[in-house]
């Protein structure tokens, strides 16, 4: 049975981004997310649940999030769980679940307002061919009458 293991997450920062780099020169931003959901309960009360996540960003994408970003700042992260186990200073057993990020999109305008959001890790799509294009207006091509 084939296993998926994949995350999308959109919410805002609840700390600073911190940039830290390994001993062999690779570099982690790592930082914690808010993201909210509200709903209504059957009484017409309105409800809302918040989940705190922590994410790591690996390389160059992590050094572009720990430059632009700040606390509060919305962003949308596409990436894994991963479960971290490790001993505590106390001898205990600890352990996380936490986000391995490989992808995100800045939303939202810049500080000084405005502006759309910009995928920071793809290039910008090829143009669709004549063909794609005529299919995705529903023009196959065939002269059916309906």
């Amino acid at each position: 049975m084939p296993n998926v293991n994949k995350v999308f997450l959109m919410g805002n920062l609840t700390r600073d981004p911190e940039m830290r780099y390994t001993a062999g020169g690779a570099g982690v931003c790592e930082f914690g997310m808010a993201s909210s959901r509200t709903w209504k309960t059957p009484d017409g009360e309105k409800r809302e649940d918040t989940c705190f996540v922590d994410v790591s960003m690996w390389g160059r994408r992590g050094e572009v999030i720990a430059e632009h970003l700040k606390k509060g700042r919305p962003i949308f992260i596409e990436g894994r769980l991963q479960f971290d186990q490790w001993e505590g200073k106390d001898g205990q057993r600890r352990s996380k679940l936490k986000v391995v990020a490989d992808s995100f999109e800045f939303i939202g305008g810049n500080d000084s307002g405005g502006g759309a959001s910009r995928r920071r890790d793809t290039p910008a799509p090829a143009a669709p061919s004549q063909q794609q294009a005529a299919t995705s207006q529903g023009d196959t091509g065939d002269d059916i009458p309906f």
